[in-house]
């Protein structure tokens, strides 16, 4: 299938996916009712308050999520050149998290921390991509240490969350849904600068994407060809971390959307980033969407966060690539 035609198809699958997002749920919404608000009309007012207070924005929320995810799982595997690798393998998610808790500890004191809590975020994400960039760097360290590596990220920093959940236990309403992710109780007002993160973040990748190819042919022959291989790995990893921290400030440890979403893609569409990222940002999204629905349908009146339902998928997924051996073995 040509790509164009995998983009279209891609694109209206997300279309359906925000569709079905809008109108199920607890109380049932009209497809009429979504299009009249659509077309700046004025639906029954239950319909209208469902619709702009809940459904909205978490679908919004499911969309910039999923697609800020699953675009930064593309890059950390490109950079790292390790298939298993995605944000909350390495820790970046954990990383972001820990710093937006400590942020929002601090103004619960008293002290004030001059930072948006997306750019917090975006820091906590970037310290522990660069602690994984430091181990993949030295000579000879195989690609399931880094994921070793990763798993320690993740506990040191999963502690920390934990230590300042218990110190100050008002410093997040509804950390426990953020811990393991989840977009129940999103408004629109949250969404702002983690959106524009975002879109530049996935800017960004598109913009890295044709030099990022070249590390695929392996480093040397990147600095035969004039590439900054170094420079190449810190930028790429950077964007990644803004991607996933602006996700993290939302959404919660939302996990393994950046390790499956590029791995079926580059199945269809193959290695070549310019068509990877935009496809993972699509059907990360439409994943994204479709999953929370699921979450919040399938045990009503119930609602099971989406974090939980991505690691009953992701877990599998992740011990199976580990079966079959890719990013295990030095190759």
């Amino acid at each position: 299938m040509r790509f164009g035609a995998l983009a279209a198809i891609s694109f209206a699958v997300l279309l359906l996916a925000m569709l079905l997002g809008l109108v199920f749920g607890a109380s049932g919404v009209g497809v009429g009712d979504v299009w009249t608000l659509v077309a700046g009309g004025d639906p029954p007012a239950k319909a209208r308050n469902i619709l702009v207070s809940i459904r909205i924005p978490r679908v919004l929320a499911g969309v910039l999520a999923g697609a800020a995810f699953a675009v930064s799982g593309a890059l950390i595997q490109e950079v790292l050149d390790n298939p298993l690798a995605s944000p909350n393998i390495i820790g970046a998610n954990s990383g972001a998290g820990l710093a937006m808790l400590t942020v929002s500890a601090l103004a619960t004191v008293g002290i004030t921390v001059p930072l948006p809590l997306p750019a917090a975020a975006f820091l906590g994400a970037l310290l522990a991509s660069a602690l994984i960039l430091l181990v993949s760097a030295r000579t000879g360290v195989s690609r399931f240490t880094v994921v070793l590596a990763g798993v320690a990220v993740n506990a040191v920093f999963g502690a920390g969350m934990n230590a300042v959940l218990i110190i100050a236990p008002n410093s997040y309403v509804g950390s426990s849904s953020y811990l393991v992710g989840g977009l129940s109780g999103i408004v629109l007002f949250d969404l702002g600068l983690p959106a524009l993160f975002i879109a530049l973040g996935l800017a960004l990748a598109l913009i890295l994407a044709p030099r990022l190819n070249v590390l695929a042919l392996g480093s040397q022959t990147a600095h035969a060809l004039g590439v900054p291989v170094r420079l190449l790995r810190v930028a790429g990893l950077t964007v990644a971390s803004l991607l996933a921290g602006a996700a993290v400030s939302f959404s919660g440890l939302i996990g393994f959307i950046g390790l499956m979403v590029p791995h079926v893609a580059r199945r269809f569409v193959g290695r070549d980033l310019k068509r990877v990222i935009p496809i993972s940002a699509v059907w990360g999204a439409a994943f994204t969407v479709l999953s929370d629905l699921l979450a919040r349908t399938l045990f009503a009146p119930y609602e099971l966060p989406v974090g939980i339902l991505m690691a009953l998928v992701g877990g599998p997924f992740f011990v199976f690539l580990l079966m079959k051996g890719k990013g295990y073995r030095d190759e």
